[in-house]
């Protein structure tokens, strides 16, 4: 399939993926070319995330991943396969890094290739940079953050991919304690556990320790501090092109929130996205 014969195809089936995911409706307001980018874009994080997450064989798992890498080769060589044609126009049209794409996979073979338990901190960061902060430098293109003719991300919109995709993973992995916990999987940094006094790493017997919230601690202002940070980087961006990440930023910061009110102990009722409180955001947005 040439370049040129990807583009004239129908649209892929992207949508119905990305309708499935918290920053839907963020996604939904861009124009349609930047919306068709964002949707193509969560698809390819939501397959390999599944190979991730998937209970077969680790092999068979790593396997797969390299399959998108090779088909990713392909596509940047020109040649598309039909397993990534999806993402041939939003690739071409808004210039998205190839390594950009490997990384969310390196992020992803880190859980393939062990079940993560108590990283610290500096491998819990490179795995939130590999799996967030990177599909955030996907994004800020997407977002029309970078000039169409940019080879390298400019300084704001980087700062606003390693801010942002930070605080949107460290609040994942508070929400996500128990779904974690069920695929032996823990990602509160050892430090942290160290310093709360958990002496155990099972991420069930860490979950049902009562020094947990003073072990989550560190992660949720760790969270708070990048929120604070993508805010200061966003007051300096064209407003124009903040619609998206801004209504992720109010979303993802309300569940944070809320994880801080309602505790870590158990019974751990889940924590959602309000949308009354994201439509709220944009029009203040909107209009402020």
């Amino acid at each position: 399939m040439s370049l040129d014969a990807a583009q004239d195809a129908p649209p892929p089936p992207t949508r119905g993926v990305a309708s499935k995911s918290s920053f839907y409706l963020a996604m939904r307001i861009l124009e349609p070319a930047r919306r068709d980018a964002m949707f193509a874009i969560y698809a390819f994080c939501r397959a390999v995330d599944d190979i991730a997450d998937d209970e077969g064989e680790r092999d068979e798992r790593r396997a797969a991943l390299d399959q998108w890498r090779f088909d990713l080769d392909e596509l940047y060589a020109g040649r598309i396969r039909p397993g990534v044609a999806f993402l041939a126009e939003p690739v071409r049209r808004f210039k998205l890094d190839r390594a950009d794409f490997e990384a969310v996979i390196d992020g992803m073979q880190m859980d393939v290739d062990e079940d993560i338990c108590a990283p610290d901190w500096e491998k819990l960061d490179l795995y939130c940079d590999r799996v967030a902060s990177a599909v955030g430098r996907l994004s800020v293109r997407a977002f029309g953050l970078v000039p169409e003719d940019a080879t390298e991300l400019p300084t704001g919109a980087k700062l606003l991919a390693y801010h942002l995709g930070r605080a949107l993973q460290l609040t994942n992995i508070l929400r996500d304690l128990d779904e974690d916990a069920a695929r032996g999987r823990l990602y509160l940094p050892r430090e942290a556990l160290e310093e709360a006094g958990v002496d155990t790493r099972a991420p069930h017997a860490v979950l049902a320790h009562p020094a947990l919230p003073k072990a989550c601690d560190p992660v949720l202002q760790r969270a708070r501090e990048h929120y604070v940070q993508a805010d200061l980087v966003m007051a300096g961006l064209p407003k124009s092109a903040l619609k998206a990440p801004y209504m992720m930023s109010i979303g993802y910061r309300s569940i944070l929130d809320n994880i801080a009110a309602r505790g870590f102990a158990p019974p751990r009722t889940p924590v959602h996205v309000s949308r009354l409180k994201l439509v709220v955001a944009l029009l203040r947005h909107l209009f402020s």
